[in-house]
């Protein structure tokens, strides 16, 4: 059987917006990326100050997916070098 790891809660404010976050991973971790999301949508409003708030918010989804996949290439590639 499966142990069950604890569930933390920590609440964190992401532009403006209060949000509970139900989770596995610790509050520094959390609050970390609450923190990157927040930075992301602020600059992304300071540079397009006529997006409504879903917009901005679907744009910074797109922006961090890009980075994690920019990321992940980036890991893949430096492995087949290694190879």
């Amino acid at each position: 059987m499966e142990e069950e790891r604890e569930k933390r809660r920590t609440s964190v404010t992401i532009y403006n917006q209060q949000y509970t976050i139900v989770g596995e991973e610790s509050s520094e971790q959390v609050e970390a990326i609450a923190t990157l999301i927040d930075r992301k949508m602020k600059d992304l409003k300071d540079h397009n100050p006529y997006l409504d708030s879903t917009k901005l918010a679907v744009l910074t989804a797109i922006n961090i997916g890009n980075d994690y996949l920019t990321l992940l290439k980036k890991l893949e590639d430096e492995k087949k070098d290694e190879d």
